[in-house]
């Protein structure tokens, strides 16, 4: 992605050995690492529609709900809490999704409790001695929202959200992804480490080869990278001359989106933000991949698509040329990860040198390596 000089890779700049990528241990330390001390990324508060509304998530080992705590014209507010009831630890909620009306009530024992977390009713412990409804709230999970993305930190402590995304919201406040509306959507399944999806993600050297349609639209050796900050990494692509997105023809079927810089209207933006949100801003779209770590080689991925709601609301509006064009792309990427994964599984695997135009990959590994230290 970047055409500037680079300086030199050390001698040492090899791909990580096998067992970061099939090490059950090393994968449980990055679930905890990057997973229960970070603050990841959940869903999109338009999911969320109307007071009490709320969606579950399963994230790495636990089952949370998220519950929307705001009224129409209020700042986006939502609580998370762990889906078990105080009582005998019951599942609070059953559904992906559903609505709260007023309070949450355990369908077991009907403990119930406001959308604070705090315990408002529990039948027949009147008798009980030392019980105090104050002392059996919901656990509760830390939770932001940003530019319409939902955000969870199952520790209590660390960064801030806002530490933690530094200067992710001045980067991609011009295209107000708070205010864009999902389109469309696919969720893939994907034999794989969730790091090898990063670093695919983050490096385009395989594009002449992989995606030949794509790089008809955007050439690989086009843009620039940023060196890897602590919480993210990335950089941009240009569109090619004549292209005016990315789409099976590289045409446009919407209007750009509003208040885009003319710089911008030709760029494409690609950013992992650590651990699990991967960003692309196009001229007329936002594609997000969200990164669900199963397993040492599971990992589920959901693709959507996100437009602004004028367009939507136009007659005759489609996301089929973005779908088409990034569903392919996707598969094409997905069936490589199977086989990186494949082969550094076997036991002949030994780690390989790094292009000199794989530094970032280069420094993602350090990152990784720092992290099991």
């Amino acid at each position: 992605m970047s055409a500037t000089p680079r300086p030199p890779l050390p001698p040492t700049a090899f791909t990580l050995p096998a067992k970061y990528y099939t090490d059950p241990a090393m994968f449980e330390r990055e679930l905890d690492v990057f997973f229960r001390r970070m603050w990841v990324c959940v869903g999109r508060f338009e999911e969320l529609g109307e007071h009490g509304s709320y969606l579950a998530r399963h994230l790495a080992g636990d089952s949370l709900f998220l519950v929307r705590t705001s009224r129409p014209g209020e700042p986006d507010a939502v609580k998370a809490f762990h889906n078990l009831c105080r009582h005998r630890g019951t599942a609070l909620c059953a559904e992906e999704r559903g609505h709260f009306a007023g309070s949450i009530q355990c369908e077991y024992h009907a403990w119930t409790y406001d959308f604070d977390g705090q315990l408002i009713g529990a039948p027949h412990m009147d008798g009980s001695p030392h019980f105090r409804k104050e002392d059996f709230p919901l656990l509760q999970a830390r939770a932001g929202v940003w530019d319409g993305f939902i955000y969870v930190c199952l520790s209590d402590t660390g960064p801030t959200l806002e530490q933690q995304l530094a200067d992710m919201p001045t980067k991609f406040r011009p295209w107000h992804m708070g205010e864009l509306r999902r389109g469309d959507g696919i969720t893939y399944d994907i034999r794989a480490n969730w790091k090898l999806i990063i670093q695919n993600f983050s490096e385009c050297l395989h594009c002449p080869n992989l995606h030949p349609a794509l790089n008809k639209l955007s050439h690989y050796l086009s843009g620039e990278n940023e060196p890897l900050r602590p919480t993210y990494m990335g950089g941009r692509m240009d569109l090619n001359d004549g292209v005016a997105t990315m789409s099976m023809d590289g045409t446009c079927r919407r209007d750009f989106l509003p208040g885009l810089a003319p710089e911008d209207q030709r760029r494409v933006y690609y950013y992992a933000l650590f651990p699990n949100l991967l960003i692309s801003a196009h001229p007329d779209y936002v594609m997000t991949h969200t990164l669900w770590p199963i397993a040492t080689n599971h990992t589920r991925l959901v693709c959507e698509w996100y437009f602004h709601p004028d367009e939507m609301a136009k007659p005759g509006f489609s996301s089929a040329d973005v779908r088409a064009f990034w569903d392919m792309t996707n598969r094409q990427d997905w069936h490589v990860c199977d086989l990186a994964q494949r082969g550094i599984s076997a036991r002949a695997y030994r780690p390989g040198p790094y292009s000199a135009r794989e530094d970032l990959l280069y420094a993602f590994d350090r990152f990784i390596v720092a992290a099991h230290e």
